[in-house]
């Protein structure tokens, strides 16, 4: 015999006996705790499923029980929930005479030996102070009735209904045979079960296959579970993870695929996909396991190709990255395509994002040069067909990034030291008169004469920025792509300073965009390169190579 994983009604609990053993923590809800989730019950309004006479309910985290040899059920993890049901339910029957009233669960706690008859001897009035345990659950149960009656324009009989009927607990019953051990592997660190955990013991639930063959069904249990394993295996990569996703790390990743599939995913729903699986399975006939899983793996299989194919793996990682499409849209397109369409559908998908962007029109503070300059780097990566590395999205996401100028617009005045002067001296144009005059006054300067230092400090900035002739600080020539941390490193460095950050910065181990990097190793400059300054002459082959890249994409001006 499996454990048993199952949705039940809080009005199918009626006829069990729960008992709440010794190594429990006691009841400790307070009235925030049950407030909530009467609120939540009150709020929640059940619809119509289409195709089924049924309709959606409330689900409620799991509880986990074993089967005692007296037939009592044995409350492992949950006893929080279940007496805070026990206590709503109590209150809403005592609206009736006693022979109308509705049979409730017994519950019972070990360490209290008189909890079951207190807990049918409940009154609005008295907070029991005879143990801490009694205590908190009559304060509960005061809380329970000033909330009904506190509460207006309210249809208690509606509110009734919807807690019995249309409110589900997740019944997890184990058969294993030390409780302590399963309540401590629970409880430790107070992680709740996930879509995942739920949704795998569906999967592999023996009562699920045709038990004819013991062996077969074996062997069906250990290949889903070997590819469950390998599957979340292959997520845990986070280069292959990031290119799906943005910054979400969840711990079970295969819930990524399971979100996906559920075409009635509630966010406000913890247990949304679960519960969606829970219908998805029917009656848990082997067909409906089998097909369920080979759809799962054909989600990974088509994730795994696009991650593999290079072209493939940076328009969608690009699309992905900038938001203008869902990974779910991308599924559905591609699965109606033959991969040429959909290698055509990706361009023009790229083309839609940037349909309004003329490049040469572009600003700094205009919300698509990000888009911009990341499809820049991205096709500069993937351009170059001698080149088989990958841009890494993971890289790009985990961390925060800037458009940063390339020459500065205006540059705060440094602390009066000696090595910003000293490292500013090195990239003095001493091909100019102009710069050994400077550098003149640079050596002999006097650290004592703070204003003779603004006014070298001012002569030294225009003498390294007068090569941008007057051209716009802001047009798209004079900005790249760069992590925040690099770009707020800077402070007040001047082109040559930022360059040598850059490169240092590398050296650490500091992902620079290929792109970023070709700017600040003069890549675009004519030999031998002016390497202190970033020259008008730089800015126009700057910008040639923005349009020969992006040009399949871009509007013409």
């Amino acid at each position: 015999m499996d454990n048993i994983l199952r949705l039940k009604t809080i009005n199918e609990l009626q006829d069990y006996s729960f008992f709440v053993p010794g190594y429990q923590r006691g009841y400790r809800w307070g009235k925030k705790e049950v407030i909530d989730l009467l609120n939540d019950i009150s709020d929640f309004k059940p619809k119509e499923v289409v195709g089924k006479e049924e309709k959606t309910w409330y689900c409620l985290q799991p509880i986990v029980i074993k089967e005692k040899e007296d037939g009592q059920f044995e409350v492992i993890d949950g006893q929080q929930r279940l007496t805070t049901i026990y206590l709503i339910l109590f209150y809403l029957n005592q609206r009736y005479n006693e022979e109308n009233r509705s049979k409730l669960f017994e519950l019972s706690y070990e360490t209290r030996l008189a909890s079951k008859t207190f807990l049918t001897t409940l009154t609005k009035d008295e907070v029991n102070v005879e143990n801490v345990d009694f205590y908190h659950i009559s304060s509960a149960y005061k809380a329970i009735y000033d909330w009904f009656s506190e509460s207006k324009n309210f249809n208690i009989n509606d509110f009734e209904s919807k807690f019995q009927f249309n409110s589900k607990v997740i019944w997890y019953e184990s058969i294993e045979q030390n409780s302590i051990d399963i309540f401590t592997r629970i409880n430790i660190g107070k992680i709740p079960l996930t879509n995942a955990e739920l949704i795998k013991a569906l999967f592999l639930n023996r009562s699920n296959f045709d038990r004819k063959i013991e062996e077969k069904v074996r062997q069906k249990q250990m290949e889903i579970s070997s590819e469950w394993d390998s599957i979340e295996h292959s997520l845990q990569e986070n280069r292959f993870w990031f290119f799906l996703n943005g910054n979400n790390v969840s711990t079970n990743r295969i819930e990524f695929i399971f979100d996906l599939m559920n075409s009635e995913l509630d966010k406000s729903d913890n247990y949304s996909t679960f519960r969606f699986f829970n219908n998805k399975f029917g009656s848990g006939a082997q067909t409906h396991i089998e097909e369920n899983w080979l759809e799962i793996k054909t989600y990974h299989q088509r994730f795994t190709e696009w991650f593999e194919e290079r072209d493939l793996y940076h328009k969608i990682g690009y699309l992905i990255a900038t938001g203008a499409v869902t990974i779910k849209e991308l599924y559905e397109e591609s699965g109606q395509m033959k991969k040429s369409e959909f290698r055509k559908y990706l361009d023009e998908e790229i083309k839609r994002l940037l349909k309004k962007v003329v490049l040469e029109d572009l600003q700094y503070g205009d919300k698509q040069v990000k888009n911009i300059l990341l499809l820049y780097n991205v096709l500069t990566m993937l351009n170059n067909e001698n080149d088989t590395s990958y841009f890494p999205f993971e890289k790009y996401k985990k961390e925060k990034w800037d458009i940063e100028h390339i020459t500065s617009i205006s540059d705060p005045i440094p602390a009066m030291d000696s090595d910003w002067l000293n490292d500013a001296k090195v990239f003095i144009d001493l091909e100019k008169q102009e710069g050994k005059n400077l550098l003149k006054r640079a050596d002999s300067f006097n650290f004592d004469d703070e204003e003779e230092f603004k006014e070298l400090f001012k002569d030294l900035t225009d003498h390294f920025n007068q090569y941008m002739n007057g051209e716009d600080i802001n047009d798209i020539s004079n900005l790249s792509l760069l992590d925040s941390e690099t770009n707020r490193g800077y402070k007040n460095a001047v082109f040559p300073l930022k360059r040598k950050i850059i490169i240092d910065r590398e050296k650490q181990g500091t992902f620079i965009p290929i792109g970023t990097k070709n700017v600040f190793l003069k890549y675009f400059s004519d030999y031998p390169p002016k390497i202190s300054f970033w020259t008008k002459e730089d800015r126009e082959h700057y910008t040639k190579d923005l349009y020969n890249v992006l040009v399949p994409y871009l509007n013409k001006k």
